[in-house]
């Protein structure tokens, strides 16, 4: 039998994607999935699409869809893994999961939770976008929402606090401070800057580590579950990152 492997270059190039939202969570969301999937589609195309050329069309389903990338809500990484929900879809396309007992209990944003991760996926789906930066001996991951991970930064969109995000010209190190717009809100001033309550995720000397600018933030990095996180998922190689075989909640 000849095994089949995902491909981990770039998805649906030339198309807008669509993404599948859908919810196996027990834990109560606390919003109405229906608005909050509303907004993230608003967020998406007022004001990450323009900045990022990655527009996306999100639709609220049961489960995974054909051809579709997926966000999933689950309680925790160790019902994600119970259930089988791996690092794509079953069909082999990103697949962002949102943990929502575990932001429950850190008393963290959902809602900023969310479009965390949607913006991510949406700048890098498959994970693997690297450039240079200002340490020359490192390689400086593209994560669009890490560095100014805040929910306090965060803004409304359909009533909903939605994240702050970086612009492409972050990772512009040719840029001189305040010559131009580094993320959406405006709080930074340079490229590769990390705002008090972000991080940045770099490979250098053969490991992955995280930039932080604040000693409390590198404390929460420390303690957080980072299990089935986009950070872990980097760490994989194309032939070890599985596609989904999800099996029925019995929450």
């Amino acid at each position: 039998m000849t095994k089949t492997r995902p491909v981990f270059a770039a998805f649906d190039q030339g198309q807008i994607p669509q993404i599948a939202v859908f919810n196996q969570a027990t834990t109560p969301l606390g919003v109405d999935l229906d608005a909050l999937v509303a907004a993230l589609q608003k967020f998406v195309t007022d004001c990450v699409a323009p900045v990022w050329g990655t527009p996306a069309r999100l639709a609220r389903t049961t489960g995974f869809k054909k051809n579709a990338w997926a966000v999933v809500f689950l309680d925790t990484a160790d019902q994600a893994r119970a259930l089988a929900y791996h690092e794509l879809t079953p069909d082999g396309f990103p697949l962002s999961k949102v943990f929502v007992k575990t932001i429950a209990g850190a008393g963290a944003s959902l809602t900023v939770a969310t479009s965390h991760e949607l913006v991510e996926m949406l700048v890098d789906p498959a994970i693997n976008m690297l450039t240079t930066g200002p340490d020359l001996k490192s390689a400086y991951a593209y994560e669009a929402a890490d560095p100014v991970e805040d929910d306090s930064l965060g803004f409304k969109v359909n009533g909903f606090n939605m994240t702050d995000f970086i612009y492409p010209s972050y990772f512009e190190i040719f840029r001189k401070p305040n010559s131009t717009k580094f993320d959406y809100r405006g709080k930074v001033s340079r490229p590769f800057q990390i705002l008090a309550g972000g991080y940045q995720i770099v490979f250098k000397n053969g490991k992955w580590t995280e930039l932080t600018a604040s000693v409390a933030k590198q404390r929460v990095l420390q303690h957080e579950d980072r299990r089935e996180h986009r950070s872990e998922e980097r760490k994989l190689p194309p032939d070890r990152r599985r596609r989904s075989k999800p099996r029925p909640s019995r929450g």
